[in-house]
């Protein structure tokens, strides 16, 4: 509780703060530290209207979240790791589109004497957009190596130039910044939210969303065959369920002989096809003119499939056949070539 002493403004600010904390929707707490003054107006004005932001100061965020009721273990939770806390709250997002929003608003910015590497700093090989002049021992004084090639400056190798962990000076800021490196990243980080009573903390939060889609493909289509499987009758099912029962059914009226608009012109082709491998076998003078002329198309139209790829084939020789006469003669003149050298 306030103590009675406390500035009436305080108290105030307190009462304000556990009505956003108690409002209906989603309440998060985000870390805004390091974050400039101008890109902080800008990263607000982009999210206008999907969410409010309140800033106060740890003690004051403690004291309205007592006030409020909610547990002080959640906020010890979602103070973790926040060097300079702020309360957001929205009615339009939920706690995986607060957490994609505000994820949009991370960017890099030049390192600043002092501050921790947050990872390993890397300058890659390669060409720069700088001519010759001094910058290049200024380059090579922080750890860079660098030289004139071709009228512009390069890197010469990879290197890393500072190990996650470790300070970053005020001189290798200012290079790593004029080669378009900015290590130390700022934002809105949200560090968690609550959402009916629930508390998601911020890694639980992150959805990778082409995975996600690709899980629910998935997971559709095994539902689907599972369905099938079991015949599970549905609006979904039944198209792909008629099918197969239907192929199913033609198979086994066909095994049985069972003769229908369906099945009949199956069993004629089938003894057509019979009847003239029968009469391929037979003297020419034992058939009549109707089947001779039947087994002729058919002859006529595999002869002409067996034509084709022999043609095919032929002109992969000649291709070939042509291809070594060249390297032949290519050899040939190479030869009188080193007769007159």
């Amino acid at each position: 509780m306030i103590s009675a002493k406390v500035a009436p403004w305080k108290r105030d600010r307190v009462g304000e703060l556990a009505e956003i904390i108690n409002s209906d929707g989603v309440v998060g707490i985000v870390d805004i530290g390091g974050v400039p003054a101008g890109n902080m107006l800008n990263m607000r004005s982009d999210l206008r209207g999907k969410l409010t932001m309140t800033m106060a100061k740890k003690t004051l965020i403690k004291l309205a979240w007592e006030q409020s009721g909610r547990s002080l273990d959640e906020l010890d939770t979602l103070f973790d790791n926040a060097a300079q806390p702020a309360i957001v709250h929205s009615n339009a997002l939920n706690s995986f589109e607060l957490f994609s929003e505000l994820e949009k608003t991370r960017q890099g910015r030049a390192a600043k004497e002092g501050e921790l590497a947050p990872l390993d700093i890397v300058v890659e090989k390669g060409p720069t957009s700088f001519g010759p002049g001094p910058i290049v021992g200024e380059f090579n004084a922080v750890g860079i190596p660098a030289k004139i090639d071709k009228g512009m400056v390069a890197i010469q190798k990879t290197s890393t130039v500072v190990n996650q962990g470790d300070a970053i000076s005020a001189d290798l800021g200012i290079m790593l910044a004029k080669l378009d490196i900015f290590p130390i990243e700022i934002g809105l980080i949200l560090t968690g939210a609550i959402e009916d009573g629930f508390l998601f903390p911020a890694s639980s939060l992150y959805l990778d969303f082409k995975k996600f889609e690709s899980d629910i493909i998935q997971a559709t289509s095994g539902a689907f065959n599972l369905a099938c499987n079991v015949a599970w009758l549905s609006s979904t099912t039944m198209p792909t369920l008629l099918s197969k029962a239907s192929g199913e059914a033609l198979s086994v009226a066909i095994e049985a002989g069972v003769t229908n608009e369906t099945t009949m012109p199956l069993f004629i082709s089938r003894a057509n096809a019979r009847v003239l491998a029968l009469a391929g076998q037979l003297d020419s003078s034992a058939l009549d003119e109707e089947l001779s002329t039947a087994l002729g198309a058919a002859v006529a139209a595999s002869e002409s499939v067996a034509v084709s790829s022999t043609e095919a084939e032929s002109e992969a020789e000649e291709s070939a056949a042509e291809e070594e006469e060249e390297e032949e003669e290519e050899a040939e003149f190479g030869g009188l070539g080193d007769l007159f050298g």
